[in-house]
């Protein structure tokens, strides 16, 4: 090929694709280079492989407004897009990793409570602080999704000040987990076994939540906690 021909082909873009209606997925830089897909149907087959889709990506969006992307073209060097299939794009705030506000009010430390009156410390980073942790009785722990080897654990940071109300739990549980089942009705332990009550919870402990479904024995730590992360030390507040 000519000199002149290379010099038709656009540039490679570099762009962040991220899983429709997945919260905790962080992103995946693809590269799109036009001498490699030479139509847009074989760039998002190359994206279901990319991304582990459970379906097949038949379309791209805007993570902000949703805007569908109809060509390869319309792609922006930089740029971020939600990878879906053929259902409607979900609305969440993908460039913060799907983070939703729980609901209730914030009190005079700017710390959540619910209408349960159990405390909900914003991010798991407050917890890692000595002297909040110490002050605020600080808990934390990790959660799977029963079945799911693609998503990472989602945090839970608690405070004991108040007594827990363990439905209030499960449906703080239910929001952040999403479960394709529905509802969280228990939460399990690595080996299977079910918690009961809040009392039960270890600080720094992993667990999976699960819907009616039974509890599916998988290899969650292993393959969803990365070797080199923090996560595969847990460490405690006493």
């Amino acid at each position: 090929m000519s000199s002149r021909g290379l010099a038709l082909v656009p540039p490679a873009k570099n762009v962040v694709l991220y899983r429709n209606g997945d919260p905790f997925f962080r992103g995946r830089k693809v590269v799109v280079n036009q001498r490699r897909f030479l139509t847009f149907e074989a760039f998002l087959n190359e994206v279901t492989k990319s991304i582990c889709a459970p379906l097949a990506v038949r379309n791209l969006y805007t993570p902000r407004r949703g805007h569908r992307v109809a060509e390869l073209g319309d792609l922006r060097d930089g740029c971020h897009y939600v990878a879906a299939g053929f259902e409607k794009f979900k609305r969440l705030d993908y460039l913060n990793h799907g983070r939703k506000e729980l609901r209730g009010t914030r009190n005079s430390d700017g710390l959540q409570v619910s209408t349960s009156g159990w405390l909900f410390i914003p991010t798991f980073h407050s917890c890692r602080n000595t002297c909040l942790s110490h002050a605020l009785g600080c808990f934390y722990c990790s959660v799977f999704r029963n079945g799911d080897l693609l998503s990472p654990p989602f945090p839970l940071p608690l405070s004991k000040s108040t007594p827990l109300q363990w439905d209030a739990l499960l449906a703080t549980l239910t929001e952040k987990a999403d479960l394709r089942s529905g509802a969280v009705n228990k939460l399990c332990r690595l080996d299977g076994t079910q918690v009961s009550g809040g009392e039960e919870l270890v600080n720094g402990h992993y667990y999976v939540a699960v819907g009616n479904e039974e509890y599916k024995k998988l290899p969650y730590f292993e393959l969803l906690v990365p070797q080199d992360s923090a996560y595969k030390t847990p460490w405690y507040v006493d």
